[in-house]
């Protein structure tokens, strides 16, 4: 079924205000609604668990009956099940709305179905309308429904010939301020930042999402160091504002576990390129960030020192890694590349760690 030019605005609109909406447990859901003649009558977000969805939030707005007719435009299919609030899908039945125009199908197995209880109802449902936009809004809330486990954001910082670091090991600093200042800002947004022991020791990073003054952000991942060796009890990231975990050995899947048992849902990596190697090999990366500086730093000798990534498992052109480009970026003369792996390309990963 068809869609108006005005709903498809609304869509728009939808996605833009979703972003309302905090980054957590609960999807950022926006929703817009429309009189029969196509004009707004309100707009609503999630704000956060225990509190009305975006749908709900929208028909709140409005006086009883007002919505009686209208159509509602939603980001993410409405819910059909009681957790926190009572279903939305209940409520838009309720409120008299006379069609549904959604973007993403809902994937979880207790609240989906909302668009044929809706069907059910007499409503006019469509989906999938700016799929790719929703889906795109919903990455990392989407990873965690379908593989059971964190979302994983890869970063690196690297020359325009591919090197995280000149041949004698400096790395400070291959990008700029502004490519700086956004990773802390990534940083902020994330649940938890993970490192190798190696960079720990080598580095001795303090792992917190710093402004461009020099102050902490308000929100702070939890920092996370992987590996045998000890972390040093003077070590800068034993004085983050959060408690550190230490995780011994290179098991990637259990650590993950571990952290979604812990309320973690966006995993930020920042490792060198032993644990970013790591991530990619198992295909845990579900997201790459690469900050491309315009610097040249070559190889010395026949090899090619310090490469942003070592062995991910290709021997051959069949068995690359690909990854969709989501967006590309200019940070004063740094460019970030934004790389995604399409939900339609499966991830190596253990059956019993799916759901």
């Amino acid at each position: 079924m068809a869609h108006s030019d005005s709903e498809d605005a609304a869509m728009s609109r939808a996605l833009e205000v979703a972003l309302n909406g905090p980054l957590g447990v609960n999807p950022q859901v926006g929703a817009v609604l429309l009189s029969p003649d196509g004009a707004v009558l309100a707009e609503g977000w999630h704000r956060g668990a225990s509190t009305p969805h975006a749908e709900v939030d929208a028909l709140s707005k409005l006086p009883p009956g007002a919505a009686r007719g209208a159509t509602a435009v939603v980001t993410l299919e409405p819910c059909n099940h009681t957790g926190h609030t009572g279903p939305c899908s209940k409520a838009l039945i309720a409120a008299g709305i006379a069609r549904v125009v959604y973007a993403v199908d809902d994937p979880g197995v207790a609240s989906s179905g909302g668009a044929e209880r809706l069907r059910s109802a007499g409503i006019d449902v469509v989906g999938g309308v700016r799929g790719d936009e929703g889906r795109a809004l919903l990455h990392s809330w989407l990873t965690v429904q379908r593989l059971g486990r964190p979302h994983v954001t890869v970063k690196w910082a690297q020359s325009l010939d591919g090197r995280a670091a000149a041949a004698d090991g400096t790395s400070r600093w291959i990008t700029g301020a502004a490519a700086r200042a956004d990773v802390h800002a990534r940083r902020a947004r994330a649940d938890a930042i993970v490192v190798g022991t190696g960079t720990v020791l080598a580095d001795d990073p303090a792992l917190t999402a710093r402004t461009p003054e020099g102050g902490l952000h308000p929100a702070q991942p939890i920092p996370v160091v992987l590996g045998e060796r000890e972390t040093p009890a003077g070590a800068a990231v034993r004085r983050h504002p959060r408690r550190p975990l230490f995780y011994g050995g290179d098991d990637l899947y259990a650590m993950l576990a571990d952290l979604r048992a812990r309320g973690v849902h966006r995993v930020f990596v920042e490792g060198g390129p032993t644990i970013a190697s790591a991530f990619v090999r198992t295909g845990l990366a579900d997201e790459i960030l690469a900050y491309v500086a315009p610097v040249l730093l070559g190889g010395a000798g026949h090899g090619a020192d310090h490469p942003v990534v070592g062995d991910i498992g290709v021997g051959t052109m069949a068995y690359a890694k690909r990854f969709a480009v989501a967006s590309v970026d200019r940070l004063g003369d740094d460019v970030l590349i934004a790389l995604r792996r399409p939900f339609d390309v499966p991830p190596h990963h253990r059956a019993q760690e799916t759901d």
